[in-house]
């Protein structure tokens, strides 16, 4: 809020900007800082009178403080951040990792969430005013774009397990909205934001209706907001104009040196193509490369149909998003109603329309095999030559044999022009397009209910809420693989043996061989219709139980019962195209979907309690006992309980000390529960029977390759995975479907709030957690299978590998990776927030604060088979980056009604993790300490008019190069880490406000 008086002296202002710029920047040198408010001013938690309640608990008690930590982000500290993005918000807490959002692309599922303490946003629970918000997808994760954001009063975010509390899924934490209550007046709002490139600009327009009625017995808001954000691909940056390898640092050397990417050799060229020895990309290219399956050979055709060696890889780098263009309007109406003393009547609507775009580089053929007739008049007469002598060699060496990788159709025993060959064709499909998929998402929520007192200081509370995801998914710009292989079978280049429709096409030249009319019957258009379902009603009493009375205490045990029922379902409808197994008929698309349909119904039960157990006495001048208990009983798992129970300890009106110990639990939602399994794709750093790795092969590793489906001539000749990425296969195990998660969770700390004379206000908080789950729910990686198979030989895991002609990249190859329950994962550490206030007096006032997070502890393992996974302080295959130590600070100064504020972002230094580090660039091993400084200033033009200005990443810090391989490709993006690092350089933003 903004203090406004009439009597502002403009020259004063003017000789304290410069004043406060320097001690802002002083500052950041000197404290370590967060935006976080304490979930309880001293004021409010003194209060003997008004009933207040904390995020984390249920109960409403005078003084009631929590035993939780409470990092709570208030209605200035969101106006700060000037966008209307909530999960961009908390995105800068040292306690969240990023997960998906807008500068997601390859990977995403055109959402916004939030990851607490990087134990993934599965583990976390998202409400608004206390209540569960209708999940997105199938995995229980809430898209935070559906937050009105130009209502938040504040944001509590609580550390640790809150399923006692909140039920399942609450493993990690909550992240409670606070939404404004009883709003009157009109406030209209406008933000605008650009890069320092002149583009990714966004918009956003919020504008707020309230008003009282019935002699102020009611009150109803409805906000609007409509919001758009621009695309910025990687070509509108020089790092993600080319692709640079991440192990061998190819295309390094020309970023440095601001130079385009290594030409090919002659007759091998073509939009975005790169050298192949010299280039860094992927190995589907133009023009088409040729492997003849579970043999060594292998070439690419050139321009003029001829085929050699390989020449060329493909630049996918310049077609992809940085930032993904997206487009919301939504609308919020909340509404209460006192009907008397005892009843108060409450409702809630939310619903938002969103469209969010995903694109990447043109399809292709990739690692798709085809049976190809040699009698294909688009092959030339060298070519069909070259592969001839190449494969009839093949058969005398033994590695093609008829009725594997050849048919023999003619039966003479030689390869020959009647004959049809097994074979890969990489082929990148530039005239189809980029590949794009569009998410356009409804999501609506209503909830009613009505509360009041009963008797005796009790109250209740009973609602009902019912809301709906649905979301319609268009893939656009790949290639139909069916309908590839049918125009692959022709004999004068007209007509195609499958008759009917089919159109012959060219896969044999350069750029521009697939004619528009080829392109029409190649390309392939895929939707898909998902739809979410959640159904919620509760009843709570809270109350005091006045014959439990301690003779040490002033007040009685406060007690809340609960029931809650949840009614969840789901069901995905994917077109005929993306059934089609093992993969689907767009090539490039990574695998196929097959139809989900189901759910769960709980029923549960809790209570949780409150009591004092000393008020007033030396060195205890309030110690409170809490606990709670919740049982849930699932019609899926059975049976789950949570439990909590901790201390509050204030031995001198300046001092709280706390600890709470909790179990927590989160049950298998639906997509674990109910997926069949499909196939897709993960990250690895390599085949290891492959010829990449044959330096390395010895007697031990060949038999463990063979024992995978090869023969003794392919190894060490089948080629690598591509671009990092291997396929898979996923899915629920019907037969043994996974069980519930369980954590124990432990905190303790305390919260320092001194007289101190030189300070208009002093604040400090220190914190250790430690979140450790158990059976955890997911999949071993790719790697880890890998791993367990050709470096420890066990026979459970070469189990998983499925091999096709030998290799791995073949959409009917890969990697089995069921869902089930894994061994552990764990984050510990201490988490620092602090709040400092000046008085400047003719100067104004002057505001520091801060939040500091230590991981000591970031790990998890997926059995006691494979090495412990530890993330603390490394990125990698298995790793997001997850620095051991981050913190923001924020300064911020105000006079009359000029308020400046500057942002410090700390991100510690990272290192590649270690069992990869021998395999990647020397360069790419490790990421150096970054700090970001984000500037805003917000001038109150009259009572009614707010103008606000802020520029983020003041210095214009550019992100760190990493090259393409490393990372999960969804955190990857542009040869570096795009949520994680600042990657568009300065952003500047405007608004302006209006209250009335």
């Amino acid at each position: 809020m903004f203090t406004r008086t009439n009597g502002f002296r403009k020259s004063k202002a003017a000789s304290s900007v410069s004043l406060a710029l320097c001690v802002g920047m002083i500052s950041a040198g000197v404290f370590s800082y967060s935006p976080a408010a304490f979930a309880q001013d001293e004021d409010e938690a003194d209060n003997a009178v008004e009933k207040i309640s904390v995020t984390g608990s249920r109960i409403r008690a005078p003084g009631t403080e929590s035993s939780s930590p409470i990092i709570s982000i208030g209605e200035e500290e969101i106006k700060f951040a000037g966008t209307p993005e909530f999960e961009r918000v908390l995105r800068a807490l040292p306690s969240t990792i990023p997960a998906d959002g807008s500068n997601a692309n390859n990977g995403t599922a055109g959402a916004a969430t939030i990851d607490l303490r990087g134990l993934g946003a599965q583990r976390n629970l998202v409400l608004l005013d206390g209540k569960r918000m209708v999940p997105f997808n199938f995995n229980g994760q809430v898209d935070t774009t559906n937050i009105p954001t130009a209502l938040i009063e504040r944001i509590d975010v609580v550390t640790g397990g809150a399923s006692a509390v909140y039920g399942s899924d609450a493993v990690a934490g909550a992240i409670n909205v606070i939404l404004k209550k009883d709003f009157e007046g009109v406030a209209l709002d406008m933000n605008h934001s650009q890069t320092g490139d002149s583009d990714g600009d966004q918009d956003s327009i919020a504008l707020t209706l309230g008003s009282n009625f019935d002699d102020d017995r009611g009150n109803a808001v409805l906000s609007i907001s409509w919001f758009n954000r621009e695309a910025i691909r990687l070509g509108q940056r020089p790092l993600g104009q080319l692709g640079i390898n991440s192990n061998t640092g190819a295309g390094y050397a020309e970023f440095l040196a601001g130079e385009s990417p290594a030409d090919p050799v002659a007759g091998c060229g073509g939009p975005n193509v790169v050298d192949f020895v010299n280039g860094s990309g992927s190995t589907t290219a133009i023009p088409t490369r040729f492997e003849l399956i579970g043999t060594g050979v292998s070439g690419q055709f050139r321009d003029d149909r001829t085929l050699g060696d390989q020449c060329s890889r493909f630049n996918f780098n310049p077609f992809n998003f940085y930032q993904t263009p997206a487009q919301r309007y939504s609308a919020t109406a909340l509404a209460n109603y006192m009907i008397n003393d005892n009843a108060e009547v409450y409702a809630s609507f939310n619903y938002s329309n969103s469209s969010v775009d995903q694109q990447v580089a043109p399809s292709g053929t990739f690692g798709a095999a085809f049976d190809l007739p040699l009698y294909n008049p688009f092959i030339s007469d060298q070519a069909l030559q070259w592969i001839l002598d190449g494969a009839n060699d093949a058969v005398a060496g033994g590695s093609l044999v008829d009725g594997g990788s050849w048919t023999d159709r003619n039966a003479n025993g030689v390869v020959d022009s009647e004959d049809s060959l097994n074979v890969r064709l990489r082929r990148r499909t530039l005239e189809l397009g980029p590949r794009t998929e569009r998410f356009d998402s409804d999501i609506w929520q209503l909830n009613l209910g009505v509360r009041g007192e009963i008797s005796d200081g009790w109250e209740y509370d009973v609602s009902y809420q019912y809301g709906e995801s649905n979301r319609t998914t268009v893939r656009d710009g790949y290639t139909n693989l069916p309908n590839i292989q049918a125009a692959l079978d022709t004999r004068d280049g007209v007509t195609c043996a499958s008759g009917g429709t089919c159109v012959p096409i060219d896969l044999f030249g350069g750029f521009g061989t697939i004619t528009e009319e080829q392109a029409g019957f190649a390309r392939a258009i895929a939707i898909q219709q998902q739809k979410y379902e959640q159904e919620i009603g509760s009843v709570v009493f809270t109350g005091p139980v006045d014959v439990v009375m301690l003779p040490t205490a002033d007040a009685p045990l406060s007690m809340s019962f609960g029931f809650e029922f949840r009614n969840e379902t789901g069901l995905l409808e994917p077109d005929e195209c993306l059934k089609l197994a093992p993969a689907s008929c767009q090539g490039g698309a990574g695998g196929n979907l097959l139809p989900i349909k189901g759910g769960y119904k709980s029923q549960d039960v809790y209570f949780e309690g409150l009591l004092p157990l000393v008020d007033g006495k030396a060195f205890a001048e309030k110690v409170d006992f809490e606990f709670g208990f919740r049982t849930s009983d699932y019609d899926t798992i059975g049976r789950t309980d949570s439990w909590k129970y901790g201390l509050n300890w204030r031995p001198a009106d300046t001092l709280l000390l706390r600890v709470m110990k909790q179990r927590a639990n989160r049950a298998p939602n639906i997509a674990e529960l109910s997926s069949p399994v499909t196939s897709g794709l993960s990250n690895a750093t390599g085949d290891p029977c492959s010829v990449e790795n044959a330096a390395n092969i010895d007697s031990r590793l060949t038999q463990l390759c063979i024992s995978t489906g090869m023969s003794e001539a392919q190894v060490g000749v089948i080629p690598d995975i591509i671009s990092g990425q291997i396929n898979t296969f996923a899915g629920s195990d019907p037969a043994s479907p996974p069980g519930p998660e369980e954590a124990d969770t432990t905190t303790a700390g305390f919260v320092w709030t001194p007289d101190f004379e030189a300070f208009r206000s002093f604040s400090l908080s220190a914190d250790y957690y430690d979140i450790d789950i158990k059976d955890i729910i997911g999949n071993f990686s790719a790697q880890e299978v890998l791993d367990s198979c050709y470096v420890q030989g066990l026979e459970s895991d070469c189990a998983k590998i499925n091999r096709v002609g030998g290799d791995l990249t073949g959409s009917s190859a890969g990697v089995n990776l069921f869902t089930s329950n894994l061994k552990f994962l764990r984050a510990e550490g201490i988490e620092i927030a602090f709040n400092i206030g000046l008085d400047l007096e003719e100067y104004g006032d002057l505001n520091f604060s801060g939040n500091i997070n230590k991981y000591l502890t970031q790990e998890s393992q997926s059995s006691d088979n494979v090495p412990v996974v530890d993330c603390r302080g490394f990125y990698g295959t298995s790793c997001t980056p997850i620095s051991d130590l981050r913190w923001i600070q924020r300064t911020t100064w105000s006079l009359d009604e000029l308020t400046v504020s500057l942002q410090w972002r700390h991100i510690n230094s990272v290192d590649v993790e270690l069992p990869e580090a021998s395999i990647r660039f020397e360069e790419f091993r490790s990421i150096d300490s970054y700090d970001y400084f984000d500037l805003f200033a917000s001038y109150a033009l009259t009572d009614y008019a707010v103008v606000t200005a802020g520029v983020d990443n003041i210095l214009s810090d550019d992100p760190p190069v990493l090259g393409n391989q490393i990372g999960a490709t969804r955190a990857n993006s542009g040869n570096t880490f795009p949520s994680q690092y600042d990657t568009l350089g300065r952003i500047y933003k405007l608004g302006v406000s209006f209250s009335f």
